[in-house]
């Protein structure tokens, strides 16, 4: 049922990035597409964004939190500062909306089982972050009757331990409950006494979410609970030959694949590139962004993020991208985003660490339309306190290329999708 990953020849760029091992047994978890930033006619949706812009904040300032706690200050990057809580403005329910047609997604989900037997969940695979965690069944909120909830009564296999888990978000409400032992499977994966929280107190902000939780695959070091993340207890648990998974993430076929590569869904060689820094990040230096023959900006550290829509730069070098833009303007007084002419959509922004140029498809670069004429870019000018000249690579950049992300040799690589 499940392919192995084949073993990719290695395109290395950077000196210092060594060959991640693709090879051996490998699983692919479908992705169901998730929500939008737009309407149904493909308008921007500001409520929804500025929405979405909090959640970014809060939950890298969170992160920041866990590796200040986990491994100390000097972890962070240069110029990397907590920033205070962003609130999180109120959104009604959404309602009910095709998953087939939709071009600019919120996140990418697929299912889990918690449990003996098995309880299905619904998680967002967050590269952004390190823990799992999903409600539990002492979550009696009504906003969230219809989210599935772990009830530890019915497993046979759950252990409580003394850990908390606690997520603070700015509207004064968080995550947290408290942290279980649990038998998890991640499709034919099976991991035996994996650390999670299911949580008790949801907060507002993630109640319009289709998705249940969150299972993160980034270092222990942002680690909340501060205990191994999932991909690694597979590992050391001998669950998968390699502590490896690889994205696609398109309108059809999307899938996580854990334990190596799925050749299947790229052409040619993997662009691997080391990960620089003990942020606990998928962190890679050397970045460029550029537009046409124009360096936008260079010297970049870019954290590539599954967990976010959009890319988030410093606020100065997107006001710079956007200049180079014929038509572009502030979006509604907001320094946050920007419009430009839909007729004038960019098709050769760019990035690169040294090797190959990484093109964002006009298509992945337009976040919606803002009226009739104007269009809104998905480079979003924000500092979220991750340090000078870092950028937060998401979801808008993942589309355009298949995506590896290696434990083993603690690199990040790119290659060209099918």
């Amino acid at each position: 049922m499940y392919m192995k990953a084949s073993l990719v020849a290695l395109a290395l760029v950077l000196p210092a990035a060594a060959s991640p091992i693709t090879s051996g047994l490998g699983t692919r978890i479908p992705f169901q597409k998730r929500n939008t930033l737009t309407d149904s006619e493909g308008m921007f949706d500001f409520a929804k964004a500025a929405r979405q812009v909090a959640r970014d904040h809060n939950k890298h300032r969170n992160n920041l939190q866990n590796l200040e706690r986990n491994v100390g200050r000097h972890a962070f990057n240069e110029g990397a500062e907590i920033k205070p809580f962003m609130p999180v403005p109120a959104l009604a329910r959404r309602q009910s909306e095709s998953l087939t047609d939709e071009n600019h997604d919120e996140y990418w989900a697929g299912n889990i089982g918690i449990g003996t037997p098995f309880q299905q969940f619904l998680v967002d695979f967050d590269t952004g972050s390190s823990d799992l965690w999903v409600p539990s069944t002492n979550c009696s909120d009504a906003q969230f009757a219809k989210k599935k909830k772990y009830d530890p009564t019915v497993s046979s296999t759950g252990v409580r331990t003394d850990k908390e888990f606690i997520l603070r978000y700015g509207d004064g409400s968080s995550v947290s409950g408290p942290v279980w032992q649990e038998v998890i499977q991640v499709a034919s994966i099976t991991v035996k006494d994996q650390y999670f929280a299911p949580v008790h107190i949801l907060s507002d902000s993630f109640a319009p979410e289709t998705d249940d939780g969150i299972l993160g695959l980034a270092f222990q070091s942002l680690s909340n609970i501060h205990e191994p993340p999932f991909v690694n207890n597979a590992k050391a648990q001998g669950a998968i030959k390699d502590a490896v998974f690889g994205f696609r993430i398109a309108k059809t076929g999307s899938e996580l694949y854990i334990g190596g590569t799925d050749a299947s869904q790229y052409t040619g060689d993997i662009e691997y590139h080391s990960v620089v820094g003990n942020t606990g990040y998928w962190q890679i230096g050397g970045g460029q962004l550029t537009l046409g023959s124009t360096v936008v900006s260079s010297g970049m550290k870019t954290i590539i993020d599954s967990g976010t829509t959009l890319i988030y730069g410093p606020p100065d070098m997107v006001a710079k991208l956007y200049s180079n833009i014929p038509g572009s303007a502030v979006y509604q007084q907001n320094k946050e985003f920007y419009t430009y002419p839909c007729a004038n959509v960019p098709s050769n922004i760019t990035l690169s660490w040294g090797g190959k140029q990484w093109t964002i498809s006009a298509d992945n670069f337009k976040a919606g339309k803002a009226d009739s004429t104007h269009c809104v870019g998905a480079i979003s000018a924000k500092d979220l306190g991750l340090g000078d000249n870092v950028w937060l690579v998401g979801d808008s950049f993942m589309k355009n290329v298949y995506t590896a992300f290696s434990f083993e040799q603690n690199s990040v690589g790119f290659a060209v999708l099918n």
